[in-house]
């Protein structure tokens, strides 16, 4: 395991990994599984469905593949909702295997062991290729950084970089400009974060902006919309 980043249990029991050289969390500590259900499920794949009740497939960017927890559970939400999604993805710094073989997320609820291989599938997918992981899950990851990858278009973004104290560099309006001009009409950008920057510069690029109700341990999230 790399000396800079080491497992840690967050307060629902899931795991999340520790960045030593950035001094920060790759989830939140008040539960990594309960955050990303929060965020990107309840928030994001479930408001955009009840939006787009006929729209097919579901196209997804996430920024920040990291423990691979988003891409797991948007697997998963694909196949019970018997919903087509093609998802992409970037990571510059991938995990290892001795980190992410210890990943607990699939031992967590037993509604949704029957999933847990796909985890390691996904971590041990070949980047920069799309690759076809079950029925209703298609996933294209690249190596890469944001600043550096051609995007597609996207109906919902999952926007999961370290705080903006930590990279500002990927909070920046033009790095979330690039990013917003991909996305589709009725689309959704979604973020643990909610720092009134962020929602200016996403006003100014013309999206609809919403302050939700954080997941635990957290007050406040954003999501905005393009209308």
């Amino acid at each position: 395991m790399s000396e800079e980043l080491k497992i840690i249990v967050t307060e629902d029991g899931s795991h999340s990994i520790y960045n030593e050289e950035l001094k920060e969390s790759y989830h939140n500590s008040g539960g990594a599984l309960r955050e990303s259900i929060h965020i990107c499920m309840l928030y994001g794949l479930d408001s955009w469905m009840m939006n787009n009740p006929n729209k097919k497939p579901l196209r997804i960017f996430e920024v920040g593949f990291g423990t691979g927890l988003n891409a797991w559970l948007t697997l998963i939400w694909a196949e019970q909702n018997q919903i087509p999604v093609l998802y992409h993805t970037v990571e510059p710094f991938p995990l290892t295997e001795d980190i992410y073989s210890k990943l607990n997320y699939g031992d967590m609820d037993d509604g949704i062991f029957h999933y847990k291989p796909y985890l390691q599938r996904l971590h041990k997918a070949e980047w920069d290729k799309g690759i076809i992981m079950s029925e209703y899950f298609n996933m294209k990851k690249e190596k890469t950084s944001l600043q550096d990858v051609l995007l597609y278009p996207a109906d919902v973004v999952f926007y999961d970089a370290f705080a903006p104290s930590k990279q500002p560099e990927m909070w920046s309006k033009e790095i979330l400009s690039k990013v917003c001009t991909e996305l589709n009409s009725e689309g959704i950008f979604i973020t643990y974060c909610a720092t009134g920057q962020l929602r200016r510069d996403l006003k100014e690029l013309g999206l609809e902006v919403e302050i939700l109700p954080g997941p635990p341990g957290k007050k406040e999230m954003t999501r905005a919309w393009k209308r």
